[in-house]
């Protein structure tokens, strides 16, 4: 086996192999291979010089919504003064998740140096074709191989010829000949070396071949008085167009819906200083919405009061009463799947004191209590503008499954998700949830009520899947958007 590629390793572990390899001098790839070889000779250095710290506990690391895969780039850094943008590039790869080892050509030293590419990248970088340290066992070919994606940032003249007319003479032109990877160039050059004869026929001849370009730009060159297109993309542009590569856009299945939430709890007041309320979290109301925005939604999100940051690309409404996420409810209407995930408190005071109620000998002022309007049973008997899908919340702590049932029944809406929120669960402010999918079977009115229990999972993953039903939903029944 020439080669082997580890990935998915927690921090600590990285932290150890850096460690340990620079103080043996060795790559981080030399440095597995040696512990590989001491394990199965039995004589493995001891571990104690480079403890690694201990992994982030679940409940210190913050859940990212439609958090992304880790991919690798070998970036190939070739020479020309827009080197210097190259090192931005890395930064901005792995602010994308995106692993990046570089190597740098020749002429690339001598604008930009390997310490620095190293630093940005934390690997080692690579410039030799025969490097004995590498070259031991094809180290090009597992530069070109070992990684999702090879950039080429920027590709100069000279670089693009190479690879048009299959030249292998150094290590960068090596691995883009040996690769089975998508390529992406960012050329940069004098406008009129951009324009020439032969560097067109090379383009060409490269685009014939699969290979994907980005730019160049138009704008002020690096020598005086030169202007016009040969400028490299922006750092930015790169990672963006890298991205799309190794990440292809998901289907959108949701497209063209429009999605109605409600989430979080609702404040009652009592007077300007008071109100009544729960300790709902808003967290899985949240999560729907960002899961049915991924999926391609318009997605319109009432909220009551709540301590987290609005999802990107959903509308969202604030409120702090229940009458007034009914009325904003009512205002977003029509809508083909509503789903009514906020605690919305069930009582009101009858008369809100104008002023800050006060103790006195008489003991406690009387608060009468009226009924707040029933926000999912109004939407769910509507006989104009019902959504097609009308799915509630049903947060029990006792009889769980009979309640929801109940529930359903009761409210008029297709879908009851129910959840246990004892206080031993955990669940109201926490971070996981476990559900059960409470429907009548083929949507039909009097039809058995089926139960569908699903594990325990994150709020995330609980959206998620919630998500997905509704798209099996929408594609049996074959929803028209709402108008």
């Amino acid at each position: 086996m020439a080669s082997l590629t580890i990935r998915k390793l927690d921090e600590g572990v990285k932290t150890y192999l850096r460690l340990r390899s620079a103080k043996n001098h060795r790559s981080v790839e030399e440095e597995v291979r040696v512990i590989l070889r001491e394990l199965i000779e039995g004589r493995e250095e001891p571990l104690t010089p480079f403890s690694a710290p201990p992994a982030p506990s679940a409940a210190t690391t913050p859940q990212r919504i439609g958090a992304l895969p880790e991919a690798s780039v070998t970036l190939i850094i070739g020479g020309g003064i827009a080197a210097y943008k190259s090192l931005d590039l890395i930064r901005r790869l792995k602010e994308r998740r995106i692993e990046v080892r570089c190597v740098l050509t020749k002429a690339a030293q001598q604008f930009v140096t390997p310490l620095a590419a190293s630093a940005l990248s934390h690997e080692r970088v690579y410039t030799d074709l025969f490097d004995p340290q590498s070259e031991f066992d094809a180290g090009h070919i597992r530069l070109a191989r070992d990684c999702d994606l090879i950039v080429v940032a920027p590709a100069t003249a000279d670089l693009m010829a190479k690879m048009a007319n299959g030249h292998a003479d150094d290590l960068a032109s090596a691995i883009l000949l040996a690769t089975n990877r998508k390529i992406l160039l960012a050329p940069a050059m004098n406008p009129l070396m951009w324009n020439n004869a032969a560097t067109r026929r090379n383009v060409a001849q490269l685009q014939r071949d699969g290979v994907v370009l980005i730019g160049p730009n138009s704008g002020e060159m690096a020598e005086a008085g030169e202007a016009g297109v040969g400028r490299m993309s922006e750092a930015i542009e790169i990672a963006t167009a890298a991205e799309r590569l190794l990440r292809p856009p998901v289907p959108k299945p949701l497209a063209g819906t429009r999605v109605l939430i409600t989430a979080g709890p609702t404040h009652e007041p009592i007077d300007p200083v008071r109100y009544i309320a729960n300790r709902s979290s808003g967290k899985q109301g949240f999560a729907i919405a960002a899961a049915a925005q991924a999926a391609g939604a318009e997605v319109i999100l009432v909220s009551g009061p709540v301590d987290l940051d609005d999802p990107a690309g959903v509308t969202v409404k604030h409120v702090e009463s229940a009458r007034q996420m009914l009325e904003q409810v009512q205002a977003a209407l029509p809508a083909d799947i509503a789903i009514f995930a906020a605690a919305v408190a069930d009582w009101r005071v009858a008369n809100e004191g104008e002023q800050k109620l006060k103790k006195t000998s008489a003991g406690m002022p009387p608060l009468q209590l009226v009924e707040n309007p029933d926000i999912l049973a109004t939407i769910s008997k509507l006989t104009d503008q019902r959504p097609p899908l009308v799915i509630g919340f049903a947060a029990e702590t006792e009889h769980l499954i009979d309640n929801a049932k109940s529930k359903l029944a009761r409210k008029g809406c297709d879908w009851i998700v129910a959840n246990d929120v004892s206080p031993a669960t955990g669940v109201m402010g926490g971070d996981r949830n476990t559900v059960h999918l409470i429907s009548r079977k083929n949507g039909e009115k009097d039809g058995e009520i089926a139960v569908d229990s699903w594990p325990v999972m994150t709020k995330e993953q609980v959206a998620i899947e919630l998500v997905a039903h509704i798209v099996k939903s929408v594609t049996d029944k074959s929803l028209e958007p709402a108008s």
